[in-house]
């Protein structure tokens, strides 16, 4: 079972609610879930409606349920990380906020952005790796709101990234450390998208690239479902215009109410071209998701559903959410 879960999706579909719910759904039963985000929009705090996370493990929630677990959350600044690596690996101490006042570590992270993914991703990768005095990981998963689609696979292949900045010594043996997490069975790369063309085309790319460069794809879990109010017949209908069979149904329906006017006219007849114009878009749609997930079927991954929340994803929707992908089964 993995237990670094990476959510990344193309932007507008909703990852960082994705992750959110992810982290809720796998703290059950006492479990311990840490929630990073790297991207420095606060969107976790967002989320669970808290105040802005600091650069600590923080606990935010409890996961619904019988025995619900904690989740904890970490929005990993690179600054503070790098501080962290040159005192881990350098001892600098003081010198290392010396440095920080000097801005030399802002101009490291911005002439050498490989080196910045080095620090964010090392941060969650120590987090999954990270064991108590009595030998037992001190979270059971660690769930990262990841950077979108388009960048996914460079953000994560961090050996890569710092293979023109250092052949040996710490920043090397640090992204190789990075790596065996990444790549090995411990991890799941799980992408967001919605049924529609750009989403899910980018979906198709992003698995497509993460594949190639050997990292290890979960699933894929659509985002805002929607129902289909009519079916199979009634959609064909539908898309066909067919007025005359619409206008007698809803003439028949008057009838039986008793609602005919003196020139003979239907109260349901002003009814007929909106309506047929709603069912001609619904249609439309329903016909564009099914091309979509049939494309999404392709990739040959465990596929998970999440349904659209018309009154938006407060923190009541984001438990719901979460129960959703727990029913679902293991992602």
């Amino acid at each position: 079972m993995s237990r670094l879960h990476v959510v990344s999706g193309k932007g507008g579909t909703g990852k960082t609610t994705v992750a959110a719910a992810l982290a809720l759904a796998l703290a059950t039963e006492g479990r311990r879930t840490l929630l990073v985000e790297v991207e420095g929009r606060q969107g976790i705090a967002q989320v669970f409606e808290t105040e802005a996370l600091p650069y600590e493990e923080r606990k935010i929630a409890v996961a619904p349920g019988p025995g619900g677990g904690s989740v904890y959350a970490l929005a990993i600044d690179a600054e503070r990380a790098l501080l962290d690596y040159l005192q881990m690996f350098y001892k600098l101490g003081g010198a290392g906020r010396a440095l920080k006042k000097l801005g030399a570590i802002d101009f490291a992270t911005t002439i050498a952005p490989g080196l910045r993914d080095v620090l964010l991703t090392g941060k969650a990768c120590e987090a999954v790796r990270r064991k108590d005095k009595s030998g037992r990981f001190v979270y059971d998963a660690v769930v990262m709101d990841a950077p979108p689609t388009g960048r996914i696979t460079r953000f994560l292949n961090v050996n890569d990234e710092v293979a023109g900045l250092a052949k040996i010594g710490p920043i090397h043996n640090q992204a190789q450390a990075v790596m065996r997490v990444l790549k090995s069975p411990e991890t799941a790369v799980h992408l967001v998208t919605l049924l529609e063309e750009m989403p899910v085309q980018e979906t198709v790319d992003g698995v497509a690239e993460l594949r190639a460069a050997g990292l290890p794809v979960g699933g894929v879990v659509i985002n805002m479902t929607r129902p289909e109010v009519l079916d199979t017949g009634e959609v064909d209908i539908a898309a066909n215009g067919a007025r005359r069979g619409i206008a007698e149904a809803l003439a028949e329906a008057g009838l039986r109410g008793g609602r005919r006017g003196a020139a003979g006219v239907t109260w349901a007849d002003g009814l007929i071209d909106p309506l047929l114009e709603e069912a001609r878009e619904h249609a439309q749609r329903v016909d564009l998701e099914r091309t979509e997930h049939a494309e999404l079927a392709g990739l040959d991954l465990p596929t998970y559903e999440l349904e659209l929340l018309p009154e938006g994803v407060d923190l009541a929707g984001l438990y719901r959410l979460a129960r959703d992908l727990r029913k679902q089964g293991p992602i």
